[in-house]
């Protein structure tokens, strides 16, 4: 008799416990449903169900794929408050909340130097680090050699991104890990090969060139007393600030000269931040080329 009364009891107090947590989830759909931070879509055979406010409604083909503004704004439909769409490259260490660069950030311009770097062109990729660090810049430096800690004596080499796959070139690099989504928190994106030579050259200068004239794609010129020059497009004047000429020799695009009008070597281009989001989505994936 005791122990069929202790059984009731024990069974009593599950179906409470139950009841309880039944409710409370109840409460807890009902306060969601009514705030409405949630537009969900649910597909069933071709068609959709669209749960708002409790109510199902069933829609069909393209309706299925069109959402609110608002729902579009989040990520997955995640609620508001808590979605970080965007990311940078800056390196974070366990032991500080921000990064040195972070906080020069708020006085200078964000920029970005990505560089395919061989261990062959050590030196070069040293005097240009030199260059840009000291001006705020963010730098990655592509190993397509795939050699990453023979770069480890240099005072600057912990202060930079390495990314090494062997036997790739700078766009297939750039596709992979340039999306603007990554980047976009950077206001130009230099992009440069590893061989340039710097001695000569201010990024500061240059930057305040680009947006006083509002460039959006540009790339330094050449001096063509220390460079050897393919294209006449990529050679530096002597008067003013800046060029857009372009040698319109071969209508026909041509092997022998420039492919087409307007065509740039691409050794040193820099884009900013609008014009990166459009260039990125030319870059070929089975090319690797822009």
């Amino acid at each position: 008799m005791r122990l069929r009364l202790h059984l009731l009891v024990l069974c009593l107090i599950i179906l409470f416990v139950v009841y309880s947590m039944a409710s409370y989830q109840h409460r807890q759909t009902a306060l969601e449903a009514k705030s409405r931070p949630f537009d969900t879509m649910i597909e069933s055979d071709g068609a959709a169900v669209k749960v708002s406010d409790g109510a199902a409604v069933k829609v069909s083909g393209r309706a299925a794929v069109k959402v609110s503004e608002r729902a579009a704004g989040r990520i997955g439909f995640l609620p508001h408050g808590i979605v970080e769409p965007y990311s940078d490259m800056e390196l974070k260490p366990l032991w500080l909340t921000s990064s040195v660069q972070s906080q020069k950030s708020n006085q200078n311009d964000r920029c970005l130097i990505a560089i395919p770097a061989g261990i062959n062109q050590k030196k070069s990729v040293d005097a240009i680090m030199k260059k840009f660090l000291p001006e705020n810049f963010t730098a990655i430096l592509f190993h397509y050699d795939g050699k990453v800690n023979e770069w480890n004596d240099l005072p600057w080499s912990k202060s930079v991104i390495h990314i090494a796959a062997s036997n790739q070139t700078k766009w297939w690099f750039a596709k992979r890990f340039l999306h603007p989504a990554v980047v976009s928190m950077y206001d130009y994106i230099f992009l440069w090969d590893e061989d340039l030579e710097v001695d000569n050259f201010n990024p500061r200068r240059y930057l305040n060139i680009v947006k006083s004239e509002r460039l959006v794609i540009s790339q330094p010129g050449l001096d063509p007393k220390l460079s050897e020059i393919h294209h006449p497009i990529t050679v530096r004047k002597k008067t003013g600030n800046f060029h857009r000429r372009v040698s319109r020799a071969n209508k026909d695009c041509s092997r022998e000269g420039p492919p087409c009008s307007g065509w740039v070597e691409g050794m040193a281009p820099v884009f900013s931040k609008s014009a990166w989001k459009c260039a990125w989505h030319l870059i070929q994936v089975s090319l690797d080329v822009i």
